[in-house]
């Protein structure tokens, strides 16, 4: 039985999630709705619905008079969606409170109202995407990485296939001195399975791995691909190459490649000239990490993909983003856990959100245009540019950059201010007005909001996410 303080505590929440809605119906709500959240929310693991209450902070009880049968609602719920929601009418000291317990739908199954399946996206209703529910259909299945790639293996043929040299590098352990020491340090690691003497080599070893994907038919296509072009469009193309190793002992090699094609550009420096790519090394390393890492590999015939233009250099994998692109600073769900896990222990990645952060602190650092993260069809992209002037840059250039450097202050502890925006910009004080400009049209998109902790003083304002 739901109380009027369970009922405060779940006011207090600093934000609504994808477990909790609050809806202000204080006369009527229309029944449609109630089926689409029932839907929606047993979809993200079930959660609660509640009626009577304001879904802005402080979220006031304002009462509602919805729902004056619950029983019978709970049946036309039940007719209309298939499952049982139970549904409580609370008389909260301020005013009545209408409580939906919405279960979470079963494992591997997804809910749809109509033909659609619902989740959440902030405060609105969307269709899941297919990435979505291909997941959620294939929860209980095998992990593709974790089958089988080549089986009936001898020891010796394990050896050939796999650079273990590098592996035990990697690691940073000494070589065994024997071969079974090798195969140990192999299976437990889960890279590689036995079966009555015989060796198999999984998938996720391939990948990791190899001497030579394409010895490996069902991981070769997951090669990354390299592909250079003479200038800002796809006309005209001068290098195009695959990659042949794993992701684990190819990694280096891989980002050394991409660094070597990269435009570079005359800069000053503490009065010297120096020749400076078009993209630091450590953001096309975070990225393509990233891409290697959380790429959705039921895609068939799709690898990550890393292009180079004369002014820009486009990052993808195969997979819509598993968490929105506008929370990809302070969001982080990982796709492709054990692959995550071991490139994490060798050094490739931190596995703890970190990567897209050092990302967007180091364009900052290096004064460039902020990065756009994007989706196309079945991929994620992200476009990392060179240099470019402040008074050269575009309105969306700099709300995006404004976005991204609060988001950079508030998941540091802080908060963005004008004068945190200017030192973003190298801006003079005396350019105080053209980053007031640039702060007020981020706020009209949205994507950032005022901290009341500051006051009502413009000079001093202080600003956090929208999300926040």
């Amino acid at each position: 039985m739901t109380t009027p303080e369970q009922i405060d505590v779940w006011r207090g929440t600093p934000s609504e999630h994808q477990r909790l809605e609050f809806k202000e119906a204080k006369t009527q709500i229309d029944n449609r709705v109630l089926y689409e959240y029932c839907v929606a929310i047993a979809n993200e693991g079930g959660g609660h619905l509640l009626l009577g209450i304001a879904n802005k902070p402080p979220r006031p009880v304002v009462g509602t008079a919805a729902v004056n049968n619950p029983v019978a609602m709970e049946q036309k719920i039940f007719e209309k969606v298939g499952f049982r929601v139970d549904i409580e009418a609370v008389e909260h000291p301020v005013g009545r409170v209408v409580v939906f317990s919405i279960p979470s739908r079963p494992r591997g199954t997804a809910y749809d109202l109509d033909g659609k399946y619902l989740m959440r996206s902030g405060e609105a209703l969307v269709p899941m995407s297919e990435d979505r529910l291909r997941s959620i259909f294939a929860e209980g299945k095998p992990d593709w990485l974790a089958e089988d790639s080549l089986t009936r293996l001898t020891d010796q043929d394990v050896v050939d296939l796999l650079d273990t040299q590098t592996f035990f590098e990697l690691i940073k352990l000494p070589y065994p001195t024997d071969r079974s020491g090798v195969m140990d340090r192999l299976l437990g690691a889960r890279l590689v399975g036995t079966d009555g003497g015989v060796y198999s080599i999984r998938r996720l070893g391939a990948l990791l791995l190899a001497k030579r994907l394409e010895d490996f038919p069902d991981v070769a296509r997951k090669a990354a691909r390299v592909v250079v072009y003479t200038g800002t469009s796809k006309l005209d193309t001068r290098i195009d190459q695959t990659g042949g190793r794993g992701y684990a002992v190819g990694f280096q090699g891989l980002v050394k490649f991409v660094m070597d094609q990269l435009p570079q550009n005359e800069a000053i420096r503490d009065a010297l000239r120096r020749d400076v790519r078009l993209v630091p090394g450590e953001v096309v390393r975070e990225l393509v990490a990233n891409a290697l890492i959380h790429q959705d590999f039921s895609v068939p015939g799709a690898s990550v993909m890393i292009e180079i233009y004369s002014d820009r250099v486009e990052i993808s994998n195969p997979g819509d983003p598993v968490v929105p692109v506008e929370r990809f600073i302070d969001g982080y769900q990982s796709r492709n856990e054990g692959l995550a896990d071991f490139m994490r222990r060798i050094g490739v990645c931190e596995e703890k959100s970190s990567g897209i952060d050092r990302v967007v602190s180091f364009v900052e650092a290096y004064q460039l245009p902020a990065p756009e993260f994007g989706q196309g069809h079945r991929r994620t992209v992200v476009t990392v540019f060179g240099p470019r002037r402040f008074g050269d840059m575009a309105r969306g250039d700099r709300v995006r950059a404004c976005y991204q450097h609060c988001c950079l202050r508030y998941v540091m502890k802080d908060r963005m201010t004008n004068q945190s925006l200017r030192d973003r910009f190298k801006l003079p004080e005396s350019r105080a007005e053209a980053a007031s400009r640039i702060i007020a049209d981020t706020l009209e998109e949205g994507l950032i909001k005022l901290d009341g902790s500051a006051g009502t003083s413009r000079r001093y304002a202080k600003y956090m996410p929208f999300w926040a």
